[in-house]
């Protein structure tokens, strides 16, 4: 749905990198991580509903930690030494030339 960049590290909405999950991640570690992470935006969208500010800190937490045990946050899982580029424009990153590139394709 969403163009990935070739080295499959980020995705790209409204023109900004997103990095992906973890390829290597054991299936089963994934589908836990991914559950955790969808339990915990339902906590987010109740603490909103509710007002309770406490629950909204501890709700964001947990998907913050969900989020880095799948890779999307916190330390990069490549191990080549590039920078992480998560949620930059993709203008103003490497993969510009790429992201131009693919937009003239689909005109």
């Amino acid at each position: 749905m969403y163009p990935t960049t070739p080295d499959g590290r980020y995705f790209v909405v409204k023109e900004r990198l997103w990095r992906c999950s973890n390829p290597a991640l054991d299936e089963e570690v994934r589908q836990q991580q991914v559950n955790e992470l969808m339990a915990a935006r339902r906590a987010v969208k109740a603490a909103k509903t509710s007002r309770d500010s406490a629950q909204l800190k501890a709700a964001r937490a947990e998907v913050n930690a969900a989020k880095i045990g799948l890779g999307e946050r916190g330390p990069v899982w490549w191990n080549d030494g590039a920078p992480d580029l998560n949620r930059r424009m993709v203008r103003n990153t490497p993969y510009a030339g790429w992201y131009e590139a693919l937009n003239t394709r689909e005109s």
